[in-house]
């Protein structure tokens, strides 16, 4: 067996699991008995208290941006009638309205920094939608298809901006803090976009390289909806930060099983294409585990990928040819390492939760939410 860079060995599915198939998710982690928690509820009561007010913001854009933005997150269809679209997960929205519980406060007193992290948040996926070409979100058209990419650019960046505009008319001092981090994490997102572009252009990019790009497109975002709630409801620096650690390995887990959904989930599910992340080239963790892998299905993986690199054919690439890379990839160990990677992110994250003094209801929705994210199919 290969050791990776970080430390943990790779292995072949052949090895470790007697030949059967690896699970494209990993299964939820073992943990001592807790309170049962409704995470569907959870999800549910972040989406319920935020949509209202991010409705309003979204209704002080200018005509088009207006109606564009409505489209993206599910509101109206793409002839402006009302629709009930997949708004997404609203993991986001739960755990700012969840941080603000940590401090004793009303879920409520997260619900300014819920919707500015759902705006963010949007506001990357509109823009990232156009860079990779994704025509396909949430089951639907994506907004640059639709309605062109100038208004994919503009109504990203119109939500960026309401994403502050909505924390500073608060005009408290913690919304001041609130607004800093929130900067901060953005800065980070789009650090982690920029870098993930330029790793589709090279040839090899290592594990580490790696976890850096998705703590900064991921994690970041997710570390600053786990304490933005907590923020606004006056907790310390200690507190905060400590809720962000949690977020930052939340992040790194969410992203590592979507990563594994990027090349082996289900269209039905997810809304995307299958095999997405290969067609895009991108150089997600099963790839780069694969690669750093060495062993022959790693050395002809790297071979077939070089050679994709500079086919003047490959977006007519077959299902069969794309089929044959994931074979590889998972040949090489970098699908169970995957799984594996986010196991340990989840350890992680919820490990960081005792070093924070809260209630224990609280502490059992943080934990069912990191448990939520590692055995999703979406």
């Amino acid at each position: 067996m290969k050791a990776d860079p970080r430390g943990t060995d790779f292995r072949t599915p052949g090895t470790a699991t007697g030949g059967k198939t690896v699970p494209t998710v990993p299964p939820a982690p073992k943990a001592a008995p807790r309170t049962t928690v409704d995470v569907t509820a959870l999800l549910e009561r972040g989406r319920t208290l935020a949509t209202p007010v991010l409705r309003a913001a979204v209704d002080r854009l200018a005509p088009p941006m207006d109606t564009v933005a409505a489209y993206h997150f599910g509101w109206i269809d793409a002839q402006g009638r009302p629709a009930d679209g997949d708004g997404g997960k609203a993991v986001r929205p739960a755990l700012a309205v969840l941080s603000a519980e940590v401090t004793g406060a009303a879920p409520e007193t997260g619900v300014p920094g819920a919707v500015a992290v759902e705006l963010v948040h949007n506001f990357s996926l509109l823009h990232d939608d156009l860079m990779d070409g994704d025509e396909q979100r949430r089951h639907r058209d994506t907004v640059w298809k639709v309605h062109g990419p100038a208004q994919a650019i503009l109504v990203g960046d119109a939500l960026f901006a309401l994403a502050n505009e909505v924390l500073l008319e608060l005009g408290t001092v913690e919304a001041g803090r609130a607004t800093r981090r929130l900067t901060k994490a953005s800065r980070a997102l789009i650090d982690g976009q920029a870098q993930d572009i330029s790793y589709e252009h090279r040839d090899r990019v290592s594990v580490e390289e790696c976890l850096e790009m998705e703590g900064n497109k991921t994690g970041a975002l997710l570390a600053c909806a786990s304490s933005i709630g907590a923020v606004l409801g006056g907790a310390d620096e200690h507190t905060a930060d400590t809720l962000e650690k949690y977020g930052y390995h939340l992040g790194l887990a969410f992203q590592a099983v979507d990563d594994l959904l990027g090349i082996w989930g289900d269209p039905e599910s997810t809304g995307k294409q299958t095999w997405s992340d290969l067609r895009q080239r991108k150089k997600s963790l099963p790839v780069v585990a694969a690669l750093a892998a060495q062993g022959t299905a790693s050395e002809r993986l790297g071979e077939i990928l070089t050679a994709d690199a500079e086919a003047s054919d490959f977006a007519n690439f077959s299902e069969e040819e794309f089929a044959a890379r994931a074979a590889l990839i998972e040949e090489a160990g970098g699908r169970e390492w995957t799984a594996d990677e986010a196991r340990r992110q989840h350890t992680i994250a919820i490990e960081a939760l005792d070093a924070v003094d809260m209630p224990d209801r609280v502490r059992d929705r943080f934990t069912a939410l990191a448990d939520f994210v590692v055995v999703r199919k979406r």
